[in-house]
């Protein structure tokens, strides 16, 4: 798995978004990719995964240029957005099986995901029932059900109580050690239990891509060094 995002540039009118962006993954590996609101991070994601149009620059996925290669780059990539969003009418084995059909997969695969999710329970009900907990799941499991080599998710465990957001962490790290893992998140602890690496955007320009250890630096908390790097970066 690789992916090379090469001096991406995108402008929102006269707002730029992403200022000539830079960043190349080779391994597996969980990324979080952190930064305030508004930072730019999900117009990142959405430009890698071919739901925005590249305006400057390129993203080269599995030595491909998605732009050129969309078909085949987005049935490698799986994409939970922030907003999650299902078909609320389909039950939720339903949906699934929909979503398998699209990509051509059995249904065994279909099974060992609700299984892999922790919906067996839930699966013969109307997605509009469940709590935005299982919901959140579903949205997972449509991201991994075919596989995919990237897999992107923005705020997953947004919304979870706490053992939910436990049970999401381990499907993610499970996940992590077999694909690449793009995480966007503002939930510290989070980047700490999954994250090997973080990317930190802010006002569309990378102000770190490091280590987790190097983030966190000489800081008492990853916590505080976000604050150092983005507010220092507002104060200059």
């Amino acid at each position: 798995m690789s992916l090379q995002v090469i001096n991406l540039t995108k402008k929102f009118a006269e707002q730029t978004a992403l200022n000539n962006i830079n960043i190349s993954i080779e391994k597996n590996e969980i990324i979080g990719l952190l930064g305030p609101n508004g930072a730019g991070k999900s117009t990142l994601m959405k430009s890698i995964v071919g739901a925005l149009k590249i305006d400057e620059g390129e993203i080269i996925f599995n030595d491909k240029n998605i732009s050129e290669y969309e078909i085949e780059s987005k049935k490698n990539i799986g994409f939970l957005p922030e907003n999650n969003p299902l078909y609320l009418e389909m039950y939720v084995k339903e949906y699934l099986q929909f979503v398998a059909n699209i990509h051509k997969i059995s249904e065994s695969r279909v099974d060992e995901v609700i299984e892999m999710v922790g919906i067996t329970p839930e699966k013969s009900k109307k997605i509009s029932q469940l709590s935005k907990g299982y919901k959140q799941r579903v949205g997972l499991a449509q991201a991994i059900i075919h596989q995919p080599d990237l897999l992107i998710l923005d705020e997953p465990t947004n919304g979870l109580d706490p053992n939910q957001i436990i049970e999401i962490r381990n499907v993610i790290k499970e996940i992590g050690k077999e694909k690449t893992v793009l995480l966007s998140t503002h939930i510290m602890q989070e980047v700490e239990a999954l994250c090997s690496r973080v990317i930190l955007i802010h006002k569309g320009n990378i102000l770190q891509d490091c280590a987790i250890e190097e983030f966190k630096g000489k800081f008492d908390s990853l916590e505080e060094a976000f604050a150092s790097y983005t507010q220092t970066e507002i104060n200059s």
